[in-house]
């Protein structure tokens, strides 16, 4: 490790998502002070709260009833598939988490989720191909950002999160639909038009790491 270098501030878990290790650490540098972006966490539900992950998305369409039950059958779903889904979020670790569960919470992290506020979330779901040689593209969706958050770039470095646990994956290129408004927000983050839909291309896509 470089002196420039900063460790993840996450260990690998069976309570994450996928990997943190995929998260790069510059990113986690481009934070504000006291907020951290990792995997989403099987806890991250935690019964409704405001601190929630559900409750986040809410602010982008409606998110229905789902009970907890349903909540970890669906996220031990998506770890089973953890090459194919990778759901992230970022907490504010400045504002204490106001559910119970959380506070006692004993899963092995260096800096433990559910301490904080859930701010902002986004997946990228990498879909396997027959063309390009058996290639992978990356589908950006579900892109949330709390409305006291705004003018932080937290939806910024979502989508830079993304984009980078895309490439890493070995996509050779990432795309997103959006509406016609936020078309200037993805093109500062690099996206171009592709008819009705956005892409980012990688140069020169790694090997996908199955």
């Amino acid at each position: 490790m470089t002196p420039q270098q900063k460790k993840s501030p996450f260990k690998l878990s069976k309570d994450l998502l996928f990997d943190p290790a995929l998260i790069p650490d510059e990113l986690q540098e481009n934070l504000p002070s006291g907020y951290v972006v990792r995997p989403l966490c099987r806890t991250d539900n935690q019964v409704r709260s405001n601190t929630s992950f559900l409750k986040t998305l809410e602010v982008l369409t409606t998110v229905g009833e789902i009970s907890e039950e349903a909540f970890r059958e669906r996220f031990q779903y998506l770890q089973d598939h953890n090459d194919q889904y990778f759901t992230i979020v970022i907490e504010d670790m400045n504002v204490p988490a106001t559910s119970a569960a959380s506070a006692t919470s004993s899963t092995p992290y260096l800096v433990t989720p559910g301490r904080g506020k859930i701010v902002a979330a986004g997946t990228v779901v990498v879909e396997r191909k027959f063309i390009r040689g058996l290639g992978l593209v990356g589908h950006i969706e579900d892109i949330a950002v709390a409305g006291d958050q705004q003018g932080k770039k937290l939806g910024l470095r979502i989508i830079e999160t993304l984009k980078a646990i895309g490439q890493r994956q070995g996509c050779y290129k990432v795309i997103l639909d959006c509406s016609e408004k936020n078309v200037p927000f993805y093109e500062k983050c690099g996206f171009e038009r592709k008819g009705v839909e956005m892409g980012w291309y990688v140069n020169k896509p790694t090997k996908a790491k199955l």
